[in-house]
């Protein structure tokens, strides 16, 4: 089995936006019912529109626990499991006008170390990528938030973009650059093409270079259709280029 993860979906402007990937990987994960959410752990940049090989159901051999691994020639770019659900304990989303509002404070507009990024690049166009803007709330909470109008072409891998970059805000991304590490997600309905929705997302803790953040995605009446947890690492933005193939 391959993936391929084509340009227009980038985070680096030379690697694949982790969100995207990851929920790529996901979906090809088998859940069950005491396994509903996937955890995906991203150990190198994704490289851009060439096959990947998929390893489908490599054991743990730990946990015996079947896992997907995505390989760009014979190195490990991503793995993926099914885990037990992700703890319920989640923040009161923002409303769509608190989202709009927060809007107006995203950092990204004047300090963004990927510009183009799939998920959430001023550089990028309306109907190519997400343009999501992310803000904090005026209210002190540490949340930030963003409005959300679903796509046409909206994937499970999409909804996955749409839940990460938020996160990154939250933990602190600007003035520091910071790229996905491991990012842990259960959708429970995937948003209806034209649908506005809200995501909400707020910092966990931090520890040297390790950042930790959620992210809910809510629909305009405050339904809960998906949440994330992830884990960012801060790294220097040049230094973040795929390996090249053999």
């Amino acid at each position: 089995m391959e993936l391929t993860v084509p340009h227009r979906f980038c985070g680096p402007p030379e690697s694949g936006n982790g969100g995207w990937v990851s929920g790529a990987l996901a979906s090809l994960a088998r859940t069950s019912v005491d396994l509903p959410a996937v955890s995906v752990r991203l150990t190198s940049p994704p490289p851009l529109g060439r096959p990947l090989d998929v390893v489908v159901d490599h054991p743990d051999p730990l946990t015996g626990t079947a896992v997907l691994q995505l390989l760009a020639d014979d190195s490990l770019v991503a793995a993926a499991s099914a885990v037990p659900a992700l703890d319920g304990t989640t923040r009161t989303p923002a409303t769509v006008d608190e989202a709009r509002a927060a809007e107006d404070r995203y950092e990204g507009d004047t300090d963004h170390p990927f510009p183009t990024c799939f998920s959430c690049g001023p550089q990028r166009e309306p109907g190519d990528a997400l343009c999501l803007r992310p803000g904090p709330l005026d209210d002190g909470s540490r949340r930030y938030a963003t409005t959300w109008t679903v796509p046409d072409d909206v994937t499970v891998p999409v909804v996955w973009a749409a839940l990460d970059c938020p996160g990154g805000w939250s933990a602190g991304i600007a003035g520091r650059p910071m790229v996905l590490g491991t990012m842990a997600a259960q959708v429970w309905r995937r948003p209806e093409p034209g649908e506005t929705t809200v995501v909400t997302a707020w910092p966990r803790a931090a520890q040297g270079r390790r950042y930790w953040s959620a992210s809910t995605l809510h629909d305009a009446d405050g339904e809960l259709l998906a949440r994330a947890e992830a884990t960012w690492i801060a790294v220097d933005p040049s230094s973040i280029r795929p390996r090249k193939s053999s």
